[in-house]
């Protein structure tokens, strides 16, 4: 499988990915690694029906998706993985699939969440899993939208730990 894009996106298959992120992917196949949306059947529908023409969706659990990275059938997929959070991000990582970018677009705001920017709330959980990311190399990019000039997540973590 060749990965062309990875983003983290609580609202996963909306207007600006359909318009934007997907062109800018230019990947044949997204796949929604989410152990919840995948056990969502109306969920999975709706995001189903959702996507451009022409691109395939898959919604799989995060250990599915890493066994279909490594699956020989799938070698010249091009793909677009998208995340509702950091951590299953982490956990393909931590099984060898090799996301070496992930651009940041919107995690909401919820009771325990620090708002570091107008489209991304972060809790510990999440703090904690970017970091690791990051000991592992990814770069790690907030932008809402492509033309948005990419903002360094860590430099913001940064700032959240200077702040207190």
């Amino acid at each position: 499988m060749i990965i062309h894009f990875a983003r983290i996106d609580d609202r996963l298959i909306h207007g600006q990915v359909t318009t934007v992120w997907v062109k800018k992917a230019n990947a044949k196949r997204i796949i929604i690694a989410s152990d919840e949306v995948a056990h969502d059947e109306i969920r999975k529908t709706l995001l189903k029906q959702a996507a451009p023409p022409g691109t395939k969706v898959n919604v799989c659990e995060v250990d599915k998706a890493v066994k279909v990275y490594f699956n020989p059938v799938y070698q010249n997929e091009t793909v677009f993985y998208l995340f509702t959070n950091p951590t299953d991000v982490l956990r393909m990582i931590k099984q060898n699939v090799p996301i070496t970018s992930v651009n940041i677009g919107g995690m909401a705001y919820r009771e325990g969440k620090t708002q570091i920017t107008k489209a991304v709330s972060l809790g510990t959980e999440d703090v904690e899993a970017f970091k690791k990311l990051n000991e592992h190399g990814v770069k790690l990019e907030l932008r809402v939208v492509d033309s948005d000039t990419p903002i360094n997540l860590m430099k913001k973590i940064e700032g959240l730990s200077s702040a207190k």
